[in-house]
């Protein structure tokens, strides 16, 4: 039975195209409607951007408490790579703005790369089109009106990079996986191996395959959870009311014994022992 209001955890495989957050207002719709409820705290951990597919974690009620928690798990990404070009946004979000010969580059040369220059503590500079914060306001939206936009550098961590496919010397593109700590953007790490290379890089796919142990695999499509949504029995609002008052007067209880055990046990430090009079 599923206590929404209490608190769930949903993991979606996100669709092509869609924002975390058109996953988000699909799932606290249909809970809403379900539930017969005018709010509901719904919130995802970790942004997919539109272009990337893959592991999102959806949290609900109770749950959304624990979305900073599940965000620092460690993720896993499969990427796409196009060599000799790049895009404004590091991804196809945006049309290529620059091309870089790309035919001096050999795989031996990209796995020589990746092993020293992108392997454990890195420094990387989000990209502009990212919802960084630029004086309060996401540094995507001023990037969108043509503006200037400097971010910091960050310190992240790469546990793992591995190319998976090579298509040099006949085509500039490459695969990797990368295994990485919170924070990292997958787009910036392609700008960055294609600078490394004397050359430039964007970003053509994503897929995150993993976030802490939860794989891809294990994710319902949107449509699926949705269909759960509407079919599964649910802890209606008024019991989970009700519950959590019931855990609240058991947490004041508890409180109240430990309260007690301790007065009792510094009255008996105070009192003197029969055989010390």
């Amino acid at each position: 039975m599923l206590n929404p209001i209490e608190g769930e955890i949903f993991y979606i495989d996100k669709p092509l195209k869609w924002t975390s957050f058109e996953v988000v207002k699909k799932v606290r719709a249909r809970l809403r409607k379900r539930l017969d409820i005018k709010s509901l705290r719904v919130g995802h951990a970790g942004t997919l951007d539109p272009l990337a597919t893959g592991v999102l974690t959806i949290c609900t009620g109770r749950a959304t408490k624990r979305i900073e928690e599940l965000q620092a798990g460690v993720k896993e990404y499969i990427a796409h790579l196009r060599l000799g070009e790049t895009t404004p946004s590091f991804d196809l979000e945006t049309q290529v703005d620059a091309t870089y010969p790309w035919q001096h580059i050999t795989r031996e040369q990209v796995e020589k790369v990746l092993k020293e220059q992108f392997t454990g503590t890195i420094e990387q500079v989000p990209p502009a089109f990212s919802a960084c914060k630029i004086d309060g306001k996401p540094a995507y939206k001023l990037a969108r009106k043509g503006k200037d936009v400097e971010i910091r550098a960050k310190t992240l961590v790469i546990d793992e990079i591995e190319l998976l496919e090579c298509g040099l010397p006949q085509e500039p593109s490459l695969v990797i996986r990368v295994v990485c700590s919170k924070g990292t953007y997958i787009r910036a790490l392609a700008r960055d191996i294609g600078e490394a290379l004397d050359s430039g890089a964007h970003l053509t796919a994503l897929r995150r395959t993993r976030i802490g142990d939860i794989r891809v695999e294990d994710c319902l499509s949107v449509d699926s959870l949705l269909d759960r949504l509407e079919t599964e029995e649910m802890v209606s609002p008024d019991r989970a009311e009700q519950e959590r008052l019931e855990r609240e007067r058991e947490k004041n209880r508890a409180m109240a014994r430990a309260r007690k055990a301790q007065k009792q046990a510094e009255q008996r430090a105070r009192t003197p022992r029969q055989s010390q009079l």
